[in-house]
């Protein structure tokens, strides 16, 4: 950990929008829910300008930073400069040492911008999770996801959504304009499942499940299509048209 500057440190706590020479991205109120002991991946997308700048991972409950490309023994901050992100991977998380406000920074000649702020909870039981937290397929593929949540959030705004853009696709009734390629369904008990189909490369990244102001990530990697489909398709209809005549 590298500990922040004094004035910095007063900068994070009387509020990043109100400083000058403080850039904040709108990130909305998230709260981010995790198993007591668990552990979680959270993405930090940033412009493409800000490639080579300093980034870092700040916590606001022991007021310090870890910088991109550092790896410890519950902690991971790691750049990924061809994707414009910067993942954190927390581990054996607990309540009392890791809840709190975290932030997404990167530094500019001295100045702050933030990319992307949450409030982590650590939970026996947590508000919201996934029964993966990475999932992959193949081009033209389906894939489903499973959301689950918690009583207390059963008549909660139920969500997909996606980090980079924060494109959103709603399960209820009076959403009318939902892409086809996503379904949501909610069994009204204690989980949802997302179903996308006819996955597409720039499918891939980081999506995240939500019930209300409550959250977990999901990570999809969408692969080339299998080796050998079409050669397999055409040998097929060769062979089926030979034995027609």
């Amino acid at each position: 950990m590298i500990t922040y500057e004094k004035k910095e440190i007063f900068y994070f706590l009387i509020g990043f929008w109100l400083i000058l020479g403080v850039e904040c991205y709108s990130s909305g109120s998230y709260n981010l829910t995790v198993k007591t002991g668990g552990s979680v991946t959270i993405p930090c997308y940033y412009d493409g300008k800000y490639t080579h700048q300093k980034k870092y991972w700040f916590s606001e409950a022991d007021k310090s930073s870890t910088y991109t490309n550092t790896t410890e023994e519950n902690l991971s901050v790691i750049d990924h400069p061809d994707q414009n992100l910067f993942t954190v991977t927390m581990r054996n998380l607990q309540s009392t040492k890791h809840d709190g406000r975290y932030y997404c920074a990167v530094k500019v000649e001295g100045n702050v911008t933030v990319t992307y702020g949450l409030y982590l909870q650590v939970q026996s039981a947590p508000d919201v999770s996934v029964v993966n937290s990475s999932v992959s397929g193949h081009e033209g593929d389906d894939i489903s996801v499973q959301c689950l949540y918690n009583s207390g959030y059963k008549n909660k705004t139920k969500q997909w959504c996606r980090y980079k853009d924060k494109r959103c696709y709603t399960v209820g009734r009076t959403d009318t304009s939902q892409n086809s390629s996503v379904q949501i369904s909610d069994d009204g008990r204690r989980s949802f499942t997302v179903l996308m189909t006819g996955l597409r490369l720039t499918d891939s990244g980081w999506y995240y499940c939500s019930a209300g102001e409550a959250l977990n990530p999901v990570q999809l990697t969408v692969n080339e299509g299998k080796q050998g489909t079409v050669n397999d398709k055409v040998w097929y209809m060769e062979h089926f048209c030979l034995s027609q005549n």
